[in-house]
């Protein structure tokens, strides 16, 4: 429970205390027993009753005392009076003080003692329906009075006072709860977050590695934002809307702070998702006053993460009919409308990121309002090394850290990859109690990212063991002696992941943007060289080649439909939708089932072809893949010196291709 929640529960405690307080000061009174109405006519009889007051609801009634018995002793109260001490403090000894103390004590003590005796003599009757009572209260001497009590203020505050206020308490506490602050009227406030220019958290372009192109793009909005005079003396305007593409962990939100650090603006960030609400009209409402604080705060920096959450097309699917009460167009039409600049805005920088551009609707993206794109793409081989660099700043590395490999091992990957490397090899070196992080807690650190933690209680039998050891050493074996693929790193047989059971890791000793027919057919090869070993050396097959053959059947796939690489159907491209940044396949165009038979004869002959001749490397090289399977049994992992020890020189590029 949090500081608010807990505040909240003693607040309630507190104010329920003091309401019970209240009651018990203002409408309890002290305790009088409760007689039956028998005994009460019988203590009449008797003349025990001195008084009774009558109610509607209640007869309240006193008892005689003993001053009360028509006998009092002559001079009791002559004698009271003469024994009672009128002397003041100040005019006695220090002797008599102290007897006046006594005096006054036990005067006290007696006053208190008779107050006592008058409420044990007070009683309370429930009356019953008896016309003879007024008689037999005459009769006996007895003084009675009637008394019409009004109940109106204490009804009112049990009966409607509490029981609202406590409704209303409960009701409050609810929805402080559910994060809607006390007030359902804050429900069309906008959730944005203010980050005011700090020069202690400020977040700079120096905090930002890997992305040159989009710091150097970025710049003129900082430019425009320090010195807006300069820009409009001429008559420019600069794009109010700046819209960061790339795929996920890139660094978009990173940029756009830095973009704020620099500018020293205020920086408001929130996602798209904080616009959309339940209730019809919220999104549109929050955009309102979102620009609304933007403008008093300007000049600023909004970002909106997360885009396409309200900016998706509205352009439906052919057939279905689109209404415009829908909450999320009514919030996209909102935001259109406040992005056209019609108020003059001219200090107020709006910068959005999105991984899914192709979503997006073509009216946000026109000229005037998100019309300057910014690609923040995946980093090149340099771009790789700055990001580990930055993130390595604050680990206490060893001499023998490279970050220079470090980056040349890890293609495709993203700033936030890589700051997950980083952060895993500090775990494990204090996790080894290292001094310092080594180059090995790196690489069992990228091990684990792209193969997950090995799984030591996972333990195979000799005979699994055995076939995955030939398995890796012939995926191995085959890529190590194919002309064109990356140089082989590592091999274990050590179980990592949800299924894997061992792994072959390859690193290429750069970044590749184009590949030939020959290279994809080596990578083929190589993905069906662990189930060719299997073959050749057991005679059979078992089911740990399932990744690899869907894998070869993917290239083999796109080999033919994507890159126009049939021989049968060259160049002829048969998809309709590039590959988006969340990995989204392309789509199949419609083709003939021809086309399509044609296109599957050919796939099963590159599979076919590929497979024969990854089984004809390794019939050639028996001896080499057995030398390599015992020693990977023996040690279960092998790096790339141990291959080069068993191997021999792995050819080069443009070295003929070996057998």
């Amino acid at each position: 429970m949090n500081q608010r929640a807990r505040f909240s529960v003693v607040y309630y405690l507190w104010v329920f205390l003091l309401i019970l307080f209240l009651e018990s000061m203002f409408f309890s009174g002290p305790s009088v027993k409760e007689i039956p109405y028998s005994e009460f006519l019988t203590r009449v009889g008797k003349g025990e009753v001195k008084a009774i007051v009558l109610t509607q609801d209640e007869i309240y009634g006193e008892m005689k005392g003993p001053d009360d018995d028509g006998e009092k002793k002559a001079g009791s109260k002559a004698d009271s009076i003469e024994t009672s001490d009128t002397r003041t403090p100040w005019t006695l000894s220090w002797a008599a003080l102290e007897g006046w103390f006594v005096a006054k004590k036990n005067e006290a003590k007696e006053l208190q003692a008779e107050r006592k005796a008058a409420i044990e003599r007070q009683f309370t009757v429930i009356p019953l329906q008896d016309d003879d009572l007024v008689e037999t209260l005459q009769t006996h001497g007895v003084e009675f009075r009637a008394k019409i009590e009004s109940h109106f203020f204490r009804n009112l505050f049990f009966d409607w006072i509490i029981p609202f206020g406590i409704l209303f308490l409960v009701w409050g506490f609810i929805m402080r709860r559910m994060g809607q602050g006390p007030s359902a009227l804050n429900i069309g406030k906008s959730k944005a977050k203010v980050y005011e220019a700090d020069p202690e958290n400020k977040v700079h372009f120096a905090d930002v590695a890997g992305v040159d192109e989009a710091i150097e793009e970025t710049q003129e909005v900082v430019s425009f934002l320090k010195e807006p005079q300069k820009f409009q003396r001429l008559g420019a305007k600069l794009p109010t809307g700046v819209l960061l593409v790339g795929p996920p962990g890139t660094g978009k939100t990173l940029l756009a702070k830095a973009v704020a650090g620099e500018a020293g603006v205020p920086f408001f960030n929130l996602s798209g998702s904080d616009f959309v609400e339940m209730f019809v009209g919220v999104g549109a409402a929050r955009v309102r006053d979102l620009f609304a604080e933007a403008r008093k705060k300007a000049p600023c920096i909004v970002f909106i993460d997360e885009l396409d959450a309200i900016g998706r097309s509205r352009g439906g699917q052919p057939g279905m009919a689109q209404g415009g009460f829908d909450e999320r167009e009514n919030t996209l039409n909102q935001l259109l409308v406040e992005l056209d600049g019609f108020d003059g805005r001219s200090n107020v920088v709006i910068m959005g990121a999105t991984n899914r551009p192709e979503v997006l609707d073509k009216a946000l993206l026109r000229p005037g309002r998100f019309d300057r794109q910014i690609l923040v793409d995946r980093p090149d081989r340099e771009g790789r090394q700055a990001i580990f660099r930055l993130h390595s700043r604050k680990l206490d590395l060893d001499d023998d850290v490279d970050l220079d490999k470090m980056g040349a091992q890890t293609p495709g990957f993203v700033g936030a990859d890589i700051a997950n490397i980083c952060n895993e090899a500090a775990l494990l070196a204090s996790r080894r109690e290292h001094d310092k992080v080594q180059m090995v807690d790196f690489q069992d650190a990228f091990e684990r990212v792209i193969g997950g933690l090995e799984r030591k209680g996972r333990v195979l039998n000799p005979a699994e063991k055995r076939i995955v050891a030939y398995h890796e050493s012939g995926h191995a074996l085959v890529g190590y002696f194919t002309p064109g693929t990356d140089p082989v790193e590592k091999i274990s047989i050590v179980p990592r992941g949800r299924g894997a059971l061992g792994y072959t890791l390859q690193s290429p000793t750069e970044d590749r943007y184009l590949m030939s027919r020959a290279e994809l057919l080596g990578r083929i090869r190589t993905l069906l060289g662990g189930r060719a070993a299997e073959q050749v050396v057991f005679d059979q097959v078992s089911t740990g080649a399932s990744d690899d053959l869907e894998k070869a059947t993917k290239i083999a796939r796109s080999m033919l439909t994507v890159y126009g690489m049939s021989e049968r159907l060259p160049n002829l491209s048969l998809v309709e939708q590039e590959e988006g940044f969340l990995g989204l396949g392309p789509q199949q165009a419609a083709r003939s089932s021809e086309v399509e038979k044609v296109i599957a004869e050919e796939q099963l002959e590159l599979i076919r072809r590929s497979y024969e001749e990854a089984q004809a490397l390794l019939v050639e090289r028996r001896d080499q893949l057995e030398a390599l399977a015992s020693r990977l049994l023996d040690r279960e992992k092998l790096d790339a010196k141990d291959l080069e020890e068993i191997l021999g020189p792995r050819p080069r590029p443009e070295d003929p291709a070996q057998p």
